[in-house]
């Protein structure tokens, strides 16, 4: 890791403005990841809808690796296609997983597209990963075969500085390895997400997921989940305080069931008006359409706490006058600068705090597993193969997706069986 970007971690440990999709982009910056396979030139582009041919990688050799199957892109303006890969093979503190479940997230798209830079190709998205443990190296002792196991949105860290050995993997100083679209460590080859069949995990960072849970609706868990349960737990959300939660899709609509369960009075803010009918279904106590400025006027100086969970560019000044004598606001969502910046009289004037969260450690992500199987909170899911993902990445643009798209693996024929 350069210099530069060295102190630029430090300085969002020590509390500049850090969200997971910017720390994501400035860890890829840091290394270079090493492409699987050549890419051949006629793959389409995402006009050319219905391209079918798979992408192309070398042969496959057990003797290197696992052989597996996923759907990836081979550019930015691609269509996701079969792509033949292989994993590393199983070492002695590894985890393989056949994949069952995969979760759809907007940082999905925004990697396969580039929109945040840095993106490698073959590029094969996928953090919200539940699966069947299939085999497990001599060193493991948490997951036998046949476990049901999960994997969010990093495969390793360090495990050596000072936030890693806190159990904050994902403010690792080194630059945690992520699930997809990361240098590997060792290798440096690029990591490749849950679009699979198939993954090899270190056993520390897979997750054990409770029996009697249901599986199709615990894998967004593993991103949505815990990129809102974590600035709760951190800033402290509980029983009767005001929450409000901005921007309601696959994390917004997590962030109200967690927020209601800690206890809260919870208000959701979105722009979308047919969504204000999903309040009570999700336990909001309350619903506020964007635009409604007198709703704004009314419930200024009254929130405890406020999550954006908003992917895009927005104005936050009207969020920050909503929030009480030292309230806060927590920003989970947008990557680029919110615009037009904000006005520090707001903040000032009644000592308010703006601020950032990343995911959550591995403790951590067991800990909202755990909380969502005691009290059978689940993410609401809408089920689809893995060849309609590249209409699925065009529906979830149009907010057309109540509220999480999760990828069943069995249709993806299984490479090798």
């Amino acid at each position: 890791m350069s210099h530069d970007l060295h102190q630029k971690a430090m300085n969002q440990v020590n509390g500049t403005e850090l969200n997971r999709r910017h720390v994501v982009k400035s860890t890829l910056s840091a290394g270079v990841a090493l492409a699987v396979g050549s890419l051949t030139s006629a793959n389409a582009s995402v006009q050319a809808a219905g391209a079918t041919a798979p992408l192309l990688a070398p042969p496959i050799s057990e003797q290197n690796g696992i052989p597996a199957l996923g759907y990836a892109s081979d550019g930015a303006k691609s269509l996701l296609k079969e792509f033949h890969f292989q994993r590393r093979a199983l070492g002695a503190e590894d985890v393989q997983l056949e994949i069952l479940y995969a979760g759809v997230c907007h940082s999905d798209l925004h990697t396969a597209r580039d929109e945040w830079g840095a993106t490698s190709y073959p590029c094969m998205p996928g953090h919200e990963i539940l699966g069947r443990v299939k085999a497990v190296g001599s060193k493991v002792k948490r997951f036998k075969i046949g476990d049901i196991g999960g994997v969010g949105c990093m495969v390793d860290s360090c495990h050596e500085c000072a936030n890693c050995l806190a159990g904050l993997e994902q403010y690792c100083l080194r630059g945690a390895t992520f699930t997809y679209n990361s240098p590997e460590k060792g290798s440096g080859s690029n990591t490749f997400g849950g679009y699979s069949n198939t993954i090899v995990i270190t056993e520390s960072f897979v997750i054990q997921i409770p029996e009697g849970m249901d599986l199709k609706a615990t894998a967004p868990l593993l991103c949505a989940g815990i990129t809102t349960f974590s600035p709760m737990r951190h800033w402290n959300v509980q029983a009767g305080q005001r929450v409000g939660v901005v921007g309601i899709g696959g994390l917004g609509h997590m962030a109200v069931k967690l927020a209601k369960a800690h206890g809260a009075h919870v208000t959701m803010f979105t722009s979308t008006p047919s969504k204000l009918a999903d309040a009570p279904h999700l336990g909001a106590d309350e619903a506020i359409l964007e635009t409604d400025e007198a709703a704004y006027s009314r419930l200024a100086s009254s929130f405890d706490f406020i999550l954006t969970t908003i992917p895009q560019t927005f104005d936050i000044n009207p969020y920050i006058k909503l929030l009480k004598m030292d309230g806060f606001l927590v920003n989970v969502g947008v990557l680029a600068t919110v615009e037009p910046g904000f006005d520090n009289r707001h903040v000032a004037g009644m000592r308010r705090t703006i601020a950032g969260s990343l995911i959550g450690g591995i403790a951590e992500t067991q800990e909202v597993i755990n909380f969502c199987a005691e009290r059978k909170i689940y993410p609401d899911v809408e089920m689809i193969p893995i060849q309609d993902i590249n209409k699925a990445y065009e529906r979830m643009i149009r907010s057309d997706v109540r509220y999480r798209f999760v990828i069943d693996m069995k249709s993806l024929n299984a490479f090798g069986a």
